[in-house]
C-alpha cells in the first residue's frame, strides 16, 4: 500500500490538569545546572534561553486506504518546513510498509545539511508516523511488529528531585538533576555532594540512584565530582559534557573507570552510538526516540549496543507511547525513564490526558508499566483532536 499524503502540523496541546497538589512539581520550582549556566544573564532563568519553537510537530502520514499514523517531535517551525517542503513531496507514492527504505531515503535526502540535529527530528516524526500506520494496518501494537514483548513489564525509574514522592509511588530507582557546575564557584562540589548524600540517606543502599548533569559540566569538574560522590554508589552520571565532546567522554572513562557514564539524548542517528560502542567510552546509551530518528534508529542502536553487551536506556523511554513500545520489545533495554508528571500527593493517573500528546500513554504502577495494546502506538488522538490543537 502506498503513501497518499504526509503533512506536518504545529500543535499546542493543553497541559494535563489535576487539582490540589501538596506542592508544585519539581519541574517548576527547582534550579538545575544547564549548558548556559556560565553566563550570569541566563544562570537563574531556567530554560528561557531555549529555542522559541514551542509547538509540537505532529506528522500525519496517510495511506491509500485512509489509514493514518501519527508521529510527534519538537521544534515544529524548522521541522515542519523540512518535512513539508523537502521530505513529503519525495516520499509520497512510496510503499508505506517499507520503513527501512524510507528512513534511508530521508537520511540521504538530508545529507546536504546533515541528517543530525534538526533534520533528525524531522526524520523522527515521519518514521514514528510510519510505524504507527504500519501497525494499524496490521491491526497490532507496534511492539508486536518489533518481535513481541521481551519482558512482562517495563521496570521504570523516576526522574525529578522529589525523591520522597518517588519512593511513595513504589519506584525502586530514581534520578536527580545536578544543582551546580563549574561556573557556580567553590561551593559547587559541596552542594552537589550534599544533595546526593541526603537522598542516599533517604532511600537507603538498595535503591538505584543516578545524577543527570545535563551538559553543564566540563571534564575536570566531572572528575572531581565523581571522586566526591564515590561513597554514594551512583549507578551512573549522565550527560556531564557537551554532546559533541566525544574525545572528552573517552578521556573521562579513563580517568574515572569505576563510575558508569551515560549519555546520548542529544546524539542523532545511529552513527555517534556506533562510535561510542566501538570505543567503549559510554556504559549506558540514552537515545531519545522522538529526537534520534524514531523507532528505526532506536532498533539500529539497540542492535549495535547488544553486540557489545551494552545497555540502551532511552531518554524519557517510559514517559511516551513511542518509548514504552521500544522498552517493552527490545531485549537490551533494562529500564525505562519516567518523568514525573504529577505534583506530590497527586496519583500519576489523576491527570486528564484526553486530547493531549499523552493520550494513550500507560501509567506506571509500583515502578512498572505495560504499554497500551491498541493497534499502532495506542495514541488516542483522532484527526479531529489533531485539528483542534494545530495552528
Amino acid at each position: 500500500m502506498k503513501i497518499k499524503s504526509i503533512k506536518a502540523l504545529a500543535g499546542k496541546f493543553p497541559s494535563p490538569t489535576s487539582d490540589n497538589p501538596v506542592r508544585d512539581s519539581w519541574k517548576w520550582v527547582d534550579h538545575v545546572a544547564t549548558p548556559m549556566s556560565r553566563y550570569p544573564r541566563y544562570k537563574r532563568e531556567g530554560l528561557l534561553w531555549a529555542p522559541p519553537w514551542e509547538e509540537t510537530s505532529i506528522c500525519v502520514v496517510t495511506a491509500e486506504d485512509g489509514t493514518f499514523g501519527v508521529g510527534m517531535t519538537i521544534f515544529s517551525t524548522p521541522v515542519n518546513s523540512l518535512i513539508n517542503d523537502h521530505f513529503a513531496p519525495l516520499l509520497i507514492g512510496e510503499n508505506c510498509m517499507a520503513i527501512e527504505k524510507i528512513w534511508d531515503m530521508m537520511f540521504r535526502l538530508a545529507s546536504p545539511y546533515s541528517a543530525a540535529g534538526i533534520a533528525s527530528y524531522a526524520i523522527t516524526a515521519v518514521d514514528l508516523a510510519l510505524w504507527d500506520l504500519k501497525a494499524k494496518i496490521a491491526k497490532m501494537p507496534v511492539y508486536e511488529l518489533l518481535g513481541g514483548p521481551a519482558r512482562d513489564k517495563i521496570t521504570c525509574y523516576a526522574t525529578g528531585s522529589q525523591t520522597e514522592w518517588h519512593m511513595e509511588l513504589g519506584f525502586n530507582a530514581t534520578k536527580l538533576t545536578c544543582l551546580s557546575g563549574p561556573s557556580d564557584g567553590p561551593d559547587a562540589l559541596g552542594l552537589n555532594e550534599e544533595l546526593i548524600a541526603t537522598k542516599r540517606d533517604l532511600i537507603g543502599p538498595n535503591v538505584e540512584l543516578m545524577l543527570d548533569c545535563w551538559m553543564a559540566l566540563d571534564l575536570e569538574f566531572t572528575v572531581r565530582l565523581a571522586e566526591r560522590l564515590r561513597p554514594y554508589n551512583l549507578k551512573w552520571i549522565e550527560d556531564c559534557l557537551l554532546p559533541e565532546d566525544y574525545d572528552g567522554f573517552k578521556a573521562l572513562k579513563k580517568r574515572i573507570p569505576w563510575q558508569s557514564i551515560a549519555t546520548g539524548e542529544h546524539w542523532y542517528t545511529s552513527l555517534p552510538f556506533l562510535s561510542a560502542v566501538s570505543e567503549r567510552s559510554i556504559d549506558y546509551l540514552q537515545p531519545d526516540i522522538q529526537w534520534v530518528g524514531g523507532m528505526t534508529a532506536i532498533v539500529k542502536i539497540c542492535h549495535i549496543a547488544e553486540a557489545a553487551g551494552i545497555s540502551v536506556i532511552p531518554h524519557g523511554g517510559a514517559s511516551t507511547s513511542y518509548g514504552q513500545h521500544a522498552c517493552y520489545a527490545m531485549p537490551n533495554i533494562p529500564l525505562g525513564e519516567y518523568f514525573m508528571q504529577t505534583s506530590p500527593g497527586i496519583p500519576l493517573d489523576q491527570y486528564d490526558r484526553k486530547g493531549t500528546e499523552l493520550s494513550g500513554v500507560s501509567i506506571p504502577e509500583s515502578g512498572y508499566v505495560v504499554p497500551n495494546d491498541a493497534p499502532g502506538f495506542g495514541i488516542e488522538l483522532t484527526l479531529d483532536d489533531i485539528e483542534k490543537v494545530t495552528t
